[in-house]
This record gives structure tokens, C-alpha cells and sequence, in this order.
């Protein structure tokens, strides 16, 4: 029998590890993407571990998120990241280069090989059949000092595509139309791996777009083979040599498949304030914008930009409207200025900004309390805009345009306006410019480290009994804006986690510091995919810091489960999600006997003090995440074992 491309490039990286899906695996990277709001930690930790120099073959550190310098803290961190990368050995990519994913696929993507990113949108490489994977910064960290990335193997879903889009349907409309399906946790534990006869029809860029938003699926990965298609745009790209071919056995096996016909997609939207609250444009279309925002990693690369340049071409923005747009990388821009997009957006007047991660973590272009955004992020999580009560829509870089013209949504079929279809630049330079490259020895470099850059913390062990209270009680798809919010109000102490903790749940529960400071030790009681978005593993870190020891839910996502277990915080889920309802805020939880109890298997009993009640609750532990978290996570772990990850 033989293999689909995700056991290929799973087995071609496989240090140790089990063949079954759960069974966890330990992969050799190749290549690491960071990027400034979790890089500054990860090389911390990477400093704390004792370690020297990067051992893959490619790191780099991205300035592409904090690039608002409203005063000098990010200035500062960018000052750090620079010595961070000329001392142990990794590339720095200067602000205004572009947004971490598309450029990394524009410069350094190579099908085959492995990456692992500080981001949770790291599977945008997938797009070229490259093993791609969004983790927490300390798995980056171990990763950049030569040692294996841990994670369990997930189930391989082939997503067969048959048909062709039509005009106006778009790969934004694809992913969305899975998501409608599917919802965020439909892909928790799972790796999709697209094939089919309308794989050929899509363009690389549009392949990033789907497996870019596979995050939102909760996947692990999204994988796209290598084909013409993917040596055509390597060919552009001046990369030709760096192309191979890649694909799956015909006899591969799957886990599970779903057939998609690109032929019945429509232009969608995702209303606020989830990614998978999707609907047909139909159901809101007439409803009033004020502001329309094309860019982020799934929607920024040249041939999003031209389809609205052509679009806006010889028309104006809505007076009502405010139109923005982020290229994704500062080669893609050179190429639409040459080509006389840039000039058509800004003479319909939308604001034509840097190549950055911009407005989608919420740092810039904050919409005004009581309008809507309509943008063409894959992220619309409640505050996320940096506006706590905003009303965000998703949508597609064609339904972004068309609504900026009549300052309401708007399906761009009704218009009288030709489709504008897929262009791609006849070239991209790979010229690396803005990118710095480290010197060939780095240990005469100093780290600059200013004034808002802390030590990092060290979780706690635990001991026979845990007993600590419940401080907060959450529903359900609870991220990790929610938890240490996104916006320019908190990221500037991603690098200062004292400081940052003070907004633990700042936006969901105003009271939480100090209930959670007052109570000593405290456990999270939450509801179905805690933790989903980002990857940022401050959503662990600042919450440690504050005493929490475990977090209890209906289910846990994938890469905040991992950063839970890494900074000491024991990850358990209700056996039966009924028992979420007996709890209440103010219970005392005991867990006794722990060590013994997770060495038994993954079931644990959590007594209620108020009741007396015995909850049942899945742990899944592995050896490993069993040690760690017992030693108070992977730094505690590292600092106990000198032996520790090399």
C-alpha cells in the first residue's frame, strides 16, 4: 500500500515516534519561521536552555507584527531580536519586509522539507508540499537548538477537489465553506491533505490561502502536493532549482476523505464573531460598513491586490467607507507599484500601508465603537480588532472590494463589473532584501536587551495533592486573544510577563488578576476548543505566573494544550462534558495522589470540595508531557536535567 504525501514528509522527518494516529512523534525541522510578538520569547528560552547557536539549516526572525513604534518598547525588542539573530546564527527580517508566512514562502520555501513556526499560521507552507507547523515558542526554542519537535501524529484526511471555481468564487470562499461545515474544532488532531483534479487549478497563492485558514479547522497541517502548478511559481520566484516534484502514492491510504466540488462554491461570509459563523453573502448582503480592510497572511499576496486594484481601477471608496490595504511582503508591493496597482488603489482612495501584519492583531486601524468591519482576515475573534464589543466580517479580497464601492456587503456578482480573476506577477525577486543575514560566528555579539525585556519564568513543581480554586468558569471557543488579549495595549509586554499578566482575561472577566492573585493557586474550568487561535504561548505563560495549576475543559486545542503542558499548567478535559455544569466559581478542586494518579493512565479523579462529587477527567498523558508538567514545564524540566534539549 502506499502513502499519502503527509506520511512521506512525516516519515522523511520522523526521529522516533509511533505510525498510528495519536501516537506521538518527534520530527526532525529543517527550517524555523519566527516572528516579533513570540520570537523575543523563544529566544529567552532558547538563552535560558544554555544553547549556542541555531542548528536547522534555516531561521528566521520576522519584524512583521510589532511594527507600531508608538514609543521605543518595540523599538527595543527589535533591538534584542537583531543581536538575538547575529549571535545565535538566524536571519533577521527588518520591519516593512512583509508578513512572516508570505514571505518565507516567497524566499525560502523548498518542497519537502519541515518547518516548524512561532505562529499558528505556519501551515501556510503547505501550500508548496513542505511540512509545515504552528507551535508555542519554547518548542521553537528546542527546535532551533537541533533538538526534535514532539507532538502526537494526526489522522490524514484526503480533502478530494473535483471541478473548477467560477468567477467570483475565490480560495478564501473554499476554506470557508469548510469551516462552515466543519467548524473550528473539526480538525483537531487531523493533517488535510488536498488532492483531486482541481487541485491543478489553483495557484500556489490560492493553495496558501486554504492551508493558511486550516488553523481556524484546528488542523494540525494542510499539505498541497508539488506539481506544474507549484513549479510554474517557483519559476517566477527565480527558485526553479529549489523545486521537486511531490506527491502521494496513487495507492496512498487515508484515515477518512470528503470530496469538495470546487464548482459549487459561492462567495461566503463569516459574521462575528467566529470563523466558522459562516453564511452565504446573500443572507448579509444590504448590511452597512464603515470600514474595509484587505491584507493579513491569508489574503495579502499580489494576485489579492491586483483582483482589488482592478476592481477599485477608475472608481472611488465609499465616502462612508474607510478602505485599507497590507501588502504581504515588500517584493509583491515593488511588483504592483511597477505594474500600476498601487496607483489605481490609492487614486480610488484606499490607504495603501507597509507590508505588515498590520490591523489583524489589532494593533492599528481599531474600528469605532458601535460601526463594522468587514476584512479579509482569517481571524474575527471578539476584541481581536482591538475594539472589545466589534462587529468583524470575513470575507474574500473581491467581496472586500466590491462593499468598499457601495459602503454596504455586497455580492460582487450583482454588480455590473467583470470578474477579475487570478493574476500572478510574471516575477518575484528572491533577493532577500531586508533580510539580514547572521555573521559566520556570533559569540563575540552581546544580547541588547532594554528595560521591558523580563526573565522568563519558571512554573512550579507539583507535589502528592493539588487542591486550588476555581477563579473563572468559561463557555465555549474561549482563544487566546481571550485569554492575554491581542492589540497594541498588551503585546508590548509580550517580552515583560509580569506586566503582561495583568491582563489575563481583561476582556472576558475584569476581575480575574485579582481573584486569581488572591486565591494563591487556581484552576480554569472552560468549555469546548479552549485556547483555539494563535499560538502565542503567553496564553500559558502569564496565566502560570498568576498561580493557575490546571485548566479543565470539554476539549483543549492543539497547540495550547502543548504550551499548557510546557509552562507547568496541568491540561485535563471533562471524561463526560455533562459534569462542566456541577462546578461552580469559588469550588475547591483536590486532585490527590497526582503523580501516582497520571501514572496509573490518562484518567484522573477531581474531587469536589462543595459537593463531594467525583469528576472523571481525561488526561492523555505521555511520559514525556507527564514528566515536564510535573516538574513545572519544559524550562523547570531543563534547568533540573542539564542533559535537557540540545
Amino acid at each position: 500500500m502506499g502513502q499519502s504525501l503527509v506520511e512521506k514528509l512525516i516519515d522523511a522527518h520522523l526521529v522516533e515516534g509511533g505510525a498510528h494516529p495519536g501516537d506521538e512523534i518527534a520530527l526532525r525541522i529543517d527550517q524555523v519561521l519566527l516572528q516579533d510578538a513570540t520570537g523575543a520569547m523563544a529566544f529567552l528560552c532558547f538563552e535560558a536552555m544554555g544553547l549556542e547557536r541555531v542548528r536547522p539549516r534555516v531561521v528566521v526572525q520576522y519584524a512583521d507584527h510589532q511594527t507600531l513604534q508608538n514609543d521605543g518598547r518595540h523599538s527595543d525588542d527589535h533591538r534584542f531580536l537583531e543581536s538575538a539573530c547575529r549571535k545565535f546564527g538566524a536571519y533577521y527580517a527588518k520591519p516593512g519586509v512583509g508578513i512572516c508566512h508570505v514571505v518565507h514562502l516567497e524566499q525560502f520555501s523548498i518542497p519537502g522539507e519541515s518547518i516548524l513556526g512561532s505562529d499558528s499560521h505556519t501551515p501556510h507552507l503547505g501550500a508548496v508540499a513542505m511540512l509545515a507547523i504552528g507551535a508555542g515558542g519554547i518548542d521553537v526554542a528546542v527546535a532551533m537548538g537541533g533538538g526534535p519537535y514532539v507532538l502526537p501524529r494526526p489522522s490524514v484526511v484526503r480533502v478530494n477537489l473535483v471541478g473548477q471555481l467560477r468567477p467570483w468564487s475565490t480560495a478564501k470562499d473554499v476554506i470557508l465553506e469548510l469551516l462552515r461545515r466543519l467548524t473550528v474544532k473539526g480538525g483537531i488532531g487531523k493533517a488535510f491533505e488536498y488532492a483531486g483534479p482541481g487541485v491543478a487549478t489553483l495557484s500556489v497563492p490560492e493553495r496558501a490561502t486554504i492551508a493558511n485558514m486550516g488553523t481556524e479547522l484546528g488542523l494540525t497541517c494542510s499539505v498541497f502536493p508539488s506539481d506544474d502548478q507549484t513549479r510554474d511559481y517557483f519559476r517566477r520566484l527565480g527558485r526553479l532549482g529549489d523545486w521537486r516534484p511531490f506527491g502521494a502514492d496513487p495507492d496512498a491510504h487515508y484515515d477518512d476523505e470528503m470530496t469538495l466540488d470546487l464548482g459549487s462554491i459561492e462567495p461566503l461570509v463569516a459574521c462575528p464573531s467566529q470563523p466558522d459563523a459562516v453564511v452565504p453573502i446573500a443572507e448579509v448582503a444590504g448590511t452597512p460598513i464603515q470600514q474595509v480592510i484587505v491584507g493579513s497572511c491569508t489574503n495579502s499576496s499580489y494576485h489579492d491586490l491586483a483582483a482589488v486594484a482592478k476592481l477599485l481601477r477608475g472608481r472611488q471608496v465609499h465616502p462612508r467607507v474607510s478602505c485599507v490595504i497590507f501588502p504581504g511582503s515588500f517584493e509583491s508591493t515593488v511588483e504592483l507599484a511597477r505594474n500600476g496597482y498601487v496607483a489605481d488603489l490609492m487614486a480610488a482612495g484606499a490607504v495603501v500601508s507597509e507590508a505588515t501584519c498590520g490591523a489583524c492583531p489589532g494593533y492599528v486601524h481599531v474600528p469605532a465603537e458601535g460601526t463594522r468591519s468587514l476584512r479579509t482576515f482569517n481571524r474575527n475573534f471578539r476584541g481581536r480588532s482591538g475594539l472589545r464589543d466589534d462587529q468583524v466580517y470575513l470575507c474574500s479580497p473581491e467581496v472586500a472590494a466590491a462593499s468598499a464601492l457601495t459602503g454596504q456587503i455586497t455580492d460582487p456578482r450583482t454588480l455590473d463589473l467583470p470578474a477579475p480573476g487570478v493574476e500572478l506577477p510574471d516575477k518575484l525577486s528572491a533577493n532577500h532584501l531586508l533580510i539580514v543575514a547572521p555573521p559566520a560566528d556570533g559569540t563575540s555579539e552581546k544580547l541588547t536587551k532594554g528595560s521591558n525585556i523580563a526573565a522568563v519564568p519558571l512554573g512550579r513543581p507539583f507535589g502528592q495533592r493539588l487542591e486550588a480554586e476555581v477563579v473563572i468558569q468559561l463557555g465555549d471557543k474561549i482563544s487566546t486573544d481571550d485569554i492575554t488579549p491581542a492589540g497594541a495595549e498588551a503585546i508590548t509586554f509580550r517580552t515583560n510577563v509580569p506586566k503582561l499578566a495583568e491582563f489575563v482575561f481583561r476582556r472576558v472577566e475584569p476581575d480575574f488578576v485579582r481573584r486569581a492573585r488572591a486565591a494563591g493557586e487556581s484552576i480554569i474550568v472552560a468549555g469546548e476548543a479552549y485556547g483555539q487561535g494563535s499560538s502565542r504561548e503567553h496564553a500559558a505563560i502569564a496565566p502560570m505566573y498568576l498561580g493557575v495549576r490546571a485548566v479543565i475543559a470539554k476539549s483543549l486545542a492543539r497547540i495550547h494544550r502543548a504550551n499548557l503542558i510546557n509552562w507547568g499548567i496541568l491540561p485535563l478535559e471533562f471524561v463526560d462534558p455533562a459534569e462542566y455544569d456541577t462546578i461552580r466559581v469559588g469550588d475547591r478542586l483536590a486532585i490527590v495522589d497526582l503523580p501516582e494518579q497520571l501514572g496509573r493512565g490518562e484518567i484522573v479523579e477531581v474531587q469536589n470540595q462543595r459537593t463531594g462529587a467525583r469528576i472523571r477527567c481525561r488526561a492523555s498523558l505521555t511520559a514525556r508531557e507527564r514528566a515536564t508538567v510535573l516538574a513545572g514545564g519544559l524550562l523547570a524540566y531543563t534547568k533540573q536535567h542539564s542533559s535537557g534539549p540540545r
